[in-house]
């Protein structure tokens, strides 16, 4: 069984930076993409970064570029999301999800639709 988990929310002030890390457990010897999405109080699920299998491709967006990088960590199947310069519009839940591609590829996946596992969640407060 698959099961992604997060790590690394709490609370920031603004200007400050945070860094959330996913791992995958179970089928590890899979590929997969893997992307961050969140969701704020009272409004839709939004993409915020996915990075390709072989963590050659990424792709942010336009409200974090600049401040957010995704990378893939030492492990295989690790997914960083280093944010930096964050305000209080980035307060949300922040969800790591993950799907298995084939070994190699540069497939980025924007939409959560896309996604078959997803974490937990893991609360990011940004204060004024």
């Amino acid at each position: 069984q698959v099961q992604l988990v997060e790590s690394g929310g709490g609370l920031a002030q603004t200007g400050a930076s945070l860094r959330l890390s996913c791992a995958v457990s179970g089928r590890t010897f899979s590929t997969y993409v893997m992307g961050w999405f969140r969701q704020a109080p009272g409004k839709e699920r939004e993409f915020v970064a996915t990075i390709s299998g072989s963590g050659g491709r990424t792709y942010l967006a336009d409200s974090v570029k600049g401040r957010f990088t995704i990378s893939r960590g030492n492990a295989k199947n690790t997914a960083i999301l280093q944010m930096n310069s964050l305000k209080p519009e980035d307060t949300a839940v922040y969800y790591c999800a993950g799907k298995i591609v084939p070994d190699g590829s540069d497939y980025v996946m924007r939409l959560g639709v896309e996604y078959d596992y997803w974490g937990q969640g893991t609360q990011v407060t940004v204060s004024s």
